[in-house]
């Protein structure tokens, strides 16, 4: 949307965005390069928002203050600090790292100035549109498409699109497992601190959906699984290669 806009000449007096500080490498590279490019062209930089704590603080230290979930956590044993993994009804993540942040600097620039907010959502993603300005719903381009687009202009990201297929926060728990082994084997670091997260999350809120990253699956479960996996694979080639090879003697 922005690489649009700036060539379509419109008018930008800001682009806004909020950082969780759990964003993949490759990403940061991404942004700073294309704020580069903005700089360029309309000699303005990113305004970028985070909260004065970050993740890993409202994941495990931030203090309950209501009364009724100091009393559901008292009622349950868990501790009175922290929030735990995000779940599907309570994702706190999106909300205190992105949403809140966003929400309330459009609110002030529009308090400010008579301004208009544009939003990248794109065509193809109608349940998401609400009472902005969404240039790619208005030029009839999908996700697929902008994607295109951004390769044609240089932004590949790092390569992140052709290993993943979304690039959110990489500790994200509502990840897909196969997206989860990708991590494990082309982010080894990252993994590496995903388990140390899940080790203390378990800790400190126990086995129960604040201590535990899926449904079913812890990251130490999973590391097993991804382990195993492995295994079995390089089993099946060996055994593979050693029937080319007696196909080969005879």
């Amino acid at each position: 949307m922005l690489l649009l806009m700036i060539e379509k000449g419109m008018p930008i007096d800001a682009v806004i965005t909020a950082d969780t500080g759990m964003e993949f490498p490759e990403m940061y590279e991404h942004l700073a390069k294309l704020d580069d490019y903005l700089y360029r062209e309309r000699e303005i930089h990113f305004t970028t928002l985070r909260h004065p704590k970050g993740f890993e603080w409202l994941m495990f230290e931030e203090p309950k203050q209501k009364q009724s979930a100091i009393e559901n956590r008292m009622n349950y044993g868990v501790p009175l600090y922290g929030n735990g993994w995000p779940g599907m009804k309570v994702r706190w993540c999106t909300g205190q790292l992105k949403t809140h942040l966003i929400d309330a600097e459009v609110r002030n620039l529009k308090g400010k100035y008579h301004a208009l907010h544009y939003v990248g959502i794109a065509a193809d993603e109608p349940k998401r549109i609400k009472q902005e300005q969404y240039p790619l719903v208005e030029w009839k381009i999908d996700e697929k498409e902008a994607l295109k687009i951004c390769y044609m202009h240089g932004y590949d990201w790092g390569g992140l699109y052709e290993i993943y297929h979304r690039c959110s926060c990489w500790c994200c728990p509502f990840q897909r497992i196969d997206e989860l082994k990708k991590m494990r084997k082309y982010h080894p670091q990252l993994w590496k601190r995903l388990l140390e997260m899940d080790r203390r999350a378990l800790a400190q809120f126990g086995d129960n959906p604040l201590g535990k990253f899926k449904e079913n699956w812890t990251v130490e479960q999973l590391e097993k699984r991804f382990a195993l996996e492995d295994m079995q694979l390089s089993f099946l080639l060996v055994r593979m290669d050693n029937c080319i090879l007696t196909q080969k003697n005879k």
